[in-house]
């Protein structure tokens, strides 16, 4: 095992070696044919030695000394898309995601026990508020509503009968036919019965009220969802589980985040005017509703250094659903009348930003720009940068200061909303176009 393993140790120190003795080679070779080449070049001087020699390679036009100008100076035209800058009104936007939330939603759960007789709603279906939605058994409750007006009736009866009874202690009392204390006896009778005939009263309410309750009905107007419970089951009034739920979809809410650093700005927003919102099902769609800020939360979550706002949508499609997330945009300003450039259109330099800026002459111009607010596609140019000048947004790579360009398409600039324009005919790349127009044409047979 050991010899083995000394073996391809072995071999592969030997095909290391074999491999930089070529490289080495190769590069001598190379640099040979630099100098020979240097020797022959006319109106150069003639080595004089091996110091003269390495000073003719470094002096010859092309060498391996500095380049004069970067790419696409002094050669071929660089194939790019060009794109003019314009102006327009550009609104400040916020991005966020929420989660939609039901205006308003209901579990509906029994309020007395009994067993569930029947449902009385479609799953799904839209209902009012006051719709009586399923029956629990009565006959329990309205035995106790009817045992309630019987004590209420015994109680009246006895009232009236000590009623009669304090008349006539009372003649015989100014008569001297009974005496003081019992009269205030048989006064004391009354009202105590009174106040037994107002307990039965209440004993009523209470019984008529849980009888009703046998009969669950929508407390507020929305659509049901699945129903929880079947007819059959015993219900209880403690039950958390509940009998169906009701959601109000029309308006609806989405509660989203943003940081907190944005609260002033949403407050100026705010005391502008109503703020707009636009929710999107997915990012780089259209909106599919618009609707308005409603509040801020009256705390910023330490933990996230966030705060939650509500915005309000009307829903009248019902494209919101209850619990989905949506991407949240919320327009809190708008800049008027600034200059923008496509963002791809924007370079990244040790100086900050700049563009190369098409000239008349097809020449490209390095100019450094002072950009302001920023979007998903556009940019806010302050200054560097007119109206109409047309900047490169594809092929920048290939190019520096003075470099011959030919434009291989013209884009259209995108919406101040931010949207990308709609997307051109397909085709292919800029050098691959530009190559395919300097080919001969095919000889007619």
């Amino acid at each position: 095992m050991l010899r083995r393993f000394v073996l391809i140790t072995l071999a592969l120190l030997g095909l290391s070696g074999a491999s930089y003795a070529g490289w080495w080679l190769f590069q001598q070779r190379n640099a040979g044919g630099g100098e020979a080449e240097a020797a022959v070049v006319p109106g150069a001087p003639q080595a004089a030695g091996r110091g003269s020699g390495i000073a003719g390679a470094t002096s010859r036009p092309g060498g391996g000394g500095a380049r004069r100008g970067g790419p696409g100076v002094g050669g071929p035209a660089v194939p790019v898309t060009v794109a003019a800058a314009t102006r327009q009104d550009v609104p400040i936007l916020l991005d966020a995601l929420g989660t939609v939330q039901a205006s308003a939603s209901v579990t509906v759960r029994a309020q007395v026990d009994g067993q569930l007789l029947e449902i009385l709603f479609r799953e799904g279906q839209e209902v009012r508020e006051g719709d009586v939605l399923a029956r629990i058994d009565p006959r329990l409750y309205q035995a106790e509503l009817d045992q309630a007006l019987a004590k209420k009736a015994q109680d009246e009866a006895q009232l009236a009968n000590a009623r009669l009874d304090l008349e006539r202690y009372t003649r015989l009392a100014s008569n001297n036919g009974v005496s003081r204390q019992q009269q205030d006896t048989q006064r004391a009778l009354v009202a105590q019965l009174e106040a037994q005939v107002a307990a039965d009263q209440a004993a009523i309410d209470n019984a008529r009220t849980r009888l009703s309750f046998t009969e669950i009905r929508s407390p507020i107007e929305g659509r049901v969802g699945i129903r929880l419970v079947d007819p059959g089951n015993l219900v209880r009034a403690g039950d958390a589980t509940g009998i169906v739920n009701v959601a109000r979809l029309r308006p609806v809410n989405v509660v989203f985040t943003l940081p907190q650093q944005e609260i002033g700005r949403v407050l100026e927003a705010m005391e502008r005017g109503p703020v707009r919102v636009e929710a999107r099902m997915r990012t780089g769609e259209g909106p599919i509703a618009e609707g308005t800020l409603l509040t801020l939360d009256n705390q910023v979550d330490p933990t996230t250094g966030t705060i939650r706002l509500k915005a309000e949508f009307a829903n009248e499609d019902r494209r919101l659903w209850p619990g989905a997330f949506v991407s949240v945009r919320v327009r809190i300003d708008t800049l008027d009348d600034v200059t923008t450039v496509p963002l791809v259109a924007v370079q990244r330099g040790p100086d900050g930003a700049y563009a190369f800026v098409l000239r008349s002459d097809g020449t490209v111009e390095q100019r450094p720009l002072d950009l302001g607010v920023q979007t998903e596609t556009i940019a806010v140019v302050r200054s560097g940068l007119r109206p109409g000048e047309r900047v490169v947004t594809s092929g920048a790579l290939r190019l520096s200061e003075g470099a011959r360009v030919t434009v291989a398409a013209e884009e259209t600039p995108a919406g101040p909303g931010g949207e990308p324009p709609a997307a051109p005919p397909r085709r292919g790349r800029p050098r691959q176009e530009a190559d395919a127009a300097r080919q001969p044409a095919a000889p007619s047979p």
